[in-house]
């Protein structure tokens, strides 16, 4: 190799570190970020108690308007966002996307005890069978619910337990044979609000077409759109109204919440 070859090439060595400093970083995708957020949380805050911490905090009693919480993932999360005037004062979205049962479970003296409501709605399921947080069987996913409708009925709360809605497959989950569990889990959830006095919430009849979520209520196969939110409300109008009718359970306990005082919700 002749002498200004060499030079040639030991200055484009040392060059290319430079040319790469320089290049803009490529920007993270909504996905990405969403994904990075999520592992750091599973870490850091497995239950998400962060998310509204601070929204609980700023709630204030409204006079004749009992409190309905809202239990749930991202189909409850993206009901506040696509139909916000089904959230009339005194209904509260209390829904994080991705979530399951599990990490429900660990946030619902926050996010619905300490609120004392009249109602609550749990909607769950969906990412128990994605396996969000890694592989659950049914019978933990029905461990899950039955703790969460035990704690709010000890607390006096009426309990809504809400279908999970269809879907034929997850995208985030391809090949997953999702349909037979959500019709089991179903049957089990109606069987179950039955037996224990809680108000059954059939979204699923209402959004399917088959075992898919229907195209004119959702894009995704999992995600309700406007029209699919707009579909549901009159099953949760109903709903609500029929879990306001039922006695409150006298024999639920006398609890104390730092901050926020004790005895039962208010009607």
């Amino acid at each position: 190799m002749s002498r200004l070859a060499l030079t040639a090439l030991v200055a484009l060595t040392l060059a290319t570190p430079a040319i790469a400093q320089t290049q803009a970083p490529q920007k993270e995708t909504d996905a990405q970020r969403w994904t990075r957020e999520w592992e750091e949380r599973l870490h850091n805050d497995f239950g998400y108690l962060a998310r509204y911490r601070e929204a609980n905090a700023a709630l204030t009693p409204i006079p004749g308007k009992p409190r309905i919480v809202f239990m749930g993932d991202s189909i409850t999360e993206g009901w506040v966002g696509k139909m916000p005037q089904f959230f009339t004062p005194g209904r509260v979205g209390r829904g994080i996307s991705g979530q399951t049962t599990s990490q429900m479970l660990l946030r619902f003296r926050q996010d619905v005890i300490d609120l004392k409501p009249a109602v609550v709605q749990i909607m769950a399921g969906t990412n128990d069978i994605a396996g969000n947080t890694g592989p659950t069987t049914d019978a933990q996913v029905e461990g899950n619910i039955m703790s969460m409708v035990e704690l709010a009925q000890a607390h006096g709360i009426r309990v809504i337990l809400a279908s999970i809605p269809p879907a034929d497959h997850f995208e985030w989950k391809p090949g997953l044979p999702t349909a037979p569990r959500i019709a089991t889990l179903n049957a089990w959830l109606k069987d179950y609000a039955k037996r224990v006095g809680a108000t059954y919430a059939d979204y699923w009849s209402v959004l399917h077409v088959g075992d898919a979520l229907n195209p004119a209520y959702g894009t995704d196969g999992v995600h309700p759109n406007a029209a699919g939110y707009a579909a549901m409300a009159p099953v949760a109008d109903a709903a609500i109204k029929r879990a306001l009718a039922k006695p409150q359970d006298r024999s639920a306990f006398h609890h104390s919440s730092p901050g926020r005082g004790g005895g039962r919700p208010k009607a």
